[in-house]
């Protein structure tokens, strides 16, 4: 399979798709609603963002839950595109969902885990009713592609400009950009555990993105493909449509 990536090309496509979007569907006024983590994918979808509607229609909403150690990641990226934010602590608003829930049933790992994405969101989805915004989704596809996502969490929103774009992609879009590399190359670690992304995966965002891409089939890595594979199909259903029933007259 024939691949090469153009980053320059595919920044300015990707710049120009979030201008026709919100020329074709949204008001002048209308604004890019974000949440700021302070991590690679957060950082370039807000700068590209910033490149195609200018700066004061783009609002950072930084989420914390509690403290949170690398906040000033967040701080970094909001006071280097100079836009518009609101820190908006939601750990008061966890702890109380937990409180009432847990009077009920007891909560699981699974529900722990994609509580606070959800509960982010709903934030994101506020601040946008009130901004008169739409909220931007920084999923990517090498994270979509295995189920790295909390559905209705971090995987919802009203657009999508990285999804198809994979970790590997988005790092050279984030560093042509000029972003700050720490930014840009921050290790993604989870808040829970404490690993980083690739150690809860069991491989390498590099491996995964040249089998998405196709310049390896890891026949060469049988139990790591089977792996993937797996992992791919068990999470379709974050990515497709609700099923429904179709009625027919």
């Amino acid at each position: 399979m024939s691949y090469n990536f153009n980053v320059e090309k595919t920044t300015a496509d990707l710049i120009q798709w979030v201008k026709d979007y919100f020329d074709t569907t949204a008001s002048p006024d209308t604004k890019a609603v974000i949440g700021i983590s302070g991590g690679k994918d957060s950082s370039v979808a807000a700068a590209v963002c910033v490149k195609a509607l200018g700066k004061d229609r783009v609002v950072g909403i930084l989420m914390p839950k509690g403290e949170q150690p690398d906040i000033d990641c967040s701080q970094l990226l909001v006071n280097t595109l100079g836009i518009q934010y609101y820190t908006i602590n939601i750990g008061s608003t966890i702890d109380a969902f937990t409180k009432e829930f847990e009077s009920h049933m007891p909560m699981n790992s699974q529900a722990i885990i994609n509580t606070p994405p959800r509960i982010r969101m709903t934030t994101l989805y506020a601040a946008a009713a009130c901004l008169n915004g739409r909220v931007v989704n920084t999923c990517n596809l090498s994270e979509d592609w295995v189920g790295y996502s909390t559905k209705h969490g971090d995987a919802a929103g009203d657009f999508s400009p990285l999804s198809m774009l994979t970790v590997t992609e988005i790092l050279q879009i984030g560093d042509y950009l000029g972003l700050p590399e720490s930014l840009v190359h921050k290790v993604p670690i989870d808040g829970l555990c404490g690993k980083t992304d690739e150690e809860n995966l069991g491989f390498t965002y590099a491996e995964l993105d040249t089998y998405i891409r196709g310049l390896t089939d890891l026949s060469d890595k049988p139990e790591l493909k089977e792996k993937i594979d797996r992992m791919h199909r068990n999470n379709l259903h974050k990515l497709q449509l609700m099923p429904k029933f179709e009625f027919e007259l």
